[in-house]
């Protein structure tokens, strides 16, 4: 089992046919793993985690990011029109050997880039590599706000139409690019303050922010997290997971990844078992719609009949996604891309199982990596979007 995933995860994004389901194409892989090489929808491109589990750091980000090329040319883009991307690495002392490979692929314009430490599912993986990607000939204009450090190996932002794209904004100061230190309330003060500033400098406010990802690296910290950022997002707040990770620089206790969209926002609460109407919550929204695009934010599924078991928490938490989605006018056949964080890489092939009860077939990219979740009991969180 694992040498086969292994050769999946690599080899399986190069050999790719095209499913089409609506608005939606799927590009599956060649193994059986329930996820698809990539999938395109709404006028972006997923790609999902990817991880070449042979060599070292150097050789290991080389072979992925090849990978992902070949994955983006068969599906109508490349390299050059990625947008974002997420790096998730094994050692924080890989993270400057990594961009050493990185400023090779995108010596310059490069997309911007989240990087956190964590673990994989394949034993020997270094790092895992997912991406969104604009398709050949659309609009991808790097924002870069005047006066800001210009010595990242990424942009701080990616526009393309109505999106726009952020890099994991960190407790640094943007014009000496130097860490800020200080408590959790410090740093997401400044991180916050970047945010404004960076979504000022492209046309957008707190206000369109729609999808976050928030990493911490001490769980305790959460609410103090919390006081410093709901303030910001007082209507419609933005979907979000939360997860417990490790961050490569040795002050900062939190990393968050923004996604915005300046069309017109709808949330969504996520409907209780019973059909009544779920409650909204200032933290964060079930859901947000923005055009043909369903942004859903990371959900479990732990109660109190299932824990300790992986498959049946894996279950419940899709039953909820799925009435986040049908209450949206959405449904599973529209899902393009999926982040599952779990809290023990020895219940891969539980949750496996369980998301296949779910999604049996035509699956939507996905990454998954090893993370601490806040939810009490909780062994799975996932994170989905859906485009018509």
């Amino acid at each position: 089992m694992r040498r086969y995933l292994t050769t999946f995860l690599f080899v399986s994004v190069v050999s790719l046919g095209v499913t089409v389901q609506g608005q939606r194409q799927l590009f599956p892989g060649a193994g059986n793993l329930p996820f698809s090489a990539a999938a395109k929808g709404d006028g972006l491109i997923y790609v999902s985690g990817t991880i070449a589990a042979q060599g070292d750091i150097k050789a290991q980000t080389k072979a992925v990011l090849d990978s992902i090329g070949q994955t983006l040319t068969k599906s109508g883009s490349s390299l050059g029109m990625v947008a974002s991307a997420n790096v998730y690495l094994k050692n924080a002392a890989d993270a400057a050997a990594m961009t050493e490979v990185w400023r090779q692929v995108w010596p310059k314009d490069a997309p911007v880039r989240t990087t956190v430490v964590s673990d994989f599912v394949v034993p020997g993986a270094l790092i895992e590599i997912s991406a969104v990607a604009i398709p050949t000939g659309g609009e991808r204009v790097v924002v870069a706000p005047a006066g800001w450090s210009t010595a990242n190996p990424y942009s701080y932002a990616i526009k393309s139409g109505d999106s726009l794209f952020m890099s994991g904004l960190v407790s640094r100061g943007v014009k000496d690019n130097q860490p800020i230190d200080g408590d959790m309330t410090a740093q997401m003060n400044v991180i916050m303050a970047n945010a404004g500033e960076l979504l000022k400098a492209a046309g957008f406010g707190f206000e369109h922010v729609v999808a976050n990802r928030v990493y911490i690296t001490d769980g305790t910290k959460f609410g103090e997290m919390n006081k410093a950022y709901v303030p910001l997002f007082p209507k419609d707040p933005p979907t979000r997971a939360t997860v417990i990770v490790g961050l490569p620089g040795p002050t900062y206790q939190v990393e968050i990844t923004m996604v915005a969209n300046k069309r017109p926002k709808q949330a969504f609460a996520t409907p209780n078992a019973d059909g009544t109407p779920g409650r909204p919550s200032a933290t964060l929204s079930s859901a947000i719609k923005v055009g043909n695009t369903l942004y859903v934010a990371g959900l479990l599924g732990n109660n109190a009949d299932n824990k300790g078991n992986m498959e049946a928490q894996t279950k419940e938490t899709l039953a909820r996604v799925s009435r986040t989605l049908t209450a949206a006018g959405f449904s599973m056949s529209d899902l393009v891309d999926g982040m599952a964080y779990i809290t023990d890489i020895a219940n891969f092939d539980a949750m496996n199982a369980g998301y296949r009860s779910v999604i049996p077939k035509d699956f939507p990219a996905r990454a998954t990596v090893k993370a601490g979740l806040v939810g009490a009991d909780g062994l799975v969180e996932i994170m989905f979007i859906a485009a018509k």
